[in-house]
């Protein structure tokens, strides 16, 4: 498996492209600037087959409808209980400047343990609610790397703060599906820099060992 991170929008989101060795690829959160997105593509002879969603908000998914009509592939994901984000596309696009948008409907929802493949890359749907209700992360267990969206960032976590967003439950989501995998796994944040569930582990205030000892 092979992926590069295209930064995109005002909002800096990591749209990640990935790939197998067939070139059989996927764009993970593809946030905007579809023109730049596709001519990636087609400059690493790449042939995209789907567009994978973590979450709804309009910084991760403004060209993922484009992207579909164009190319006529599906769009996966995230869970159900995202469509309460992606119906609000219109609103969401008045309220930050961003091109008007239309209300989105994912070819196929995911539910927790579900499993996604693009090309021989194998994909773990792992859903983590908190940051929005139907959040998802999509874990590639023999690559060690997961993409998580705004669930978990280098040393900080995603934004609670929003309509149904709800802190509890992203920290036990860090704590309980994601930590676990192993301090080796190295994840990709929906902005900002990669880092490891290791060293998330170790040092993030939020949800490190830090931040155990502070509540004992």
């Amino acid at each position: 498996m092979e992926f590069t991170i295209l930064p995109v929008t005002p909002y800096q989101q990591n749209c990640s492209l990935v790939w197998d060795a067939h070139g059989r690829a996927a764009l993970i959160d593809p946030g905007g600037e579809a023109e730049r997105l596709l001519a990636e593509v087609a400059r690493r002879g790449l042939t995209l087959e789907k567009l994978l969603l973590t979450h709804g908000h309009l910084d991760h998914v403004g060209a993922a409808a484009e992207l579909r009509d164009a190319l006529r592939i599906p769009i996966i994901g995230p869970q159900r209980d995202e469509a309460f984000w992606l119906d609000s596309l219109p609103q969401q696009a008045e309220l930050f400047g961003f091109p008007p948008a239309e209300a989105l409907v994912p070819d196929q929802w995911l539910e927790d343990g579900d499993r996604v493949d693009v090309g021989a890359i194998h994909f773990d749907v792992l859903h983590c609610p908190g940051h929005t209700p139907g959040h998802v992360v999509f874990y590639a267990p023999e690559a060690r790397l997961a993409f998580v969206g705004d669930v978990l960032f280098k040393g900080s976590i995603g934004r609670t703060d929003f309509p149904r967003g709800n802190h509890a439950a992203l920290l036990a989501a860090i704590r309980e599906k994601l930590l676990p995998l192993g301090d080796d796994v190295r994840f990709v944040p929906g902005h900002g820099a990669m880092s490891t569930f290791g060293h998330e582990r170790r040092a993030n205030p939020f949800v490190g060992m830090a931040s155990e000892e502070d509540s004992a």
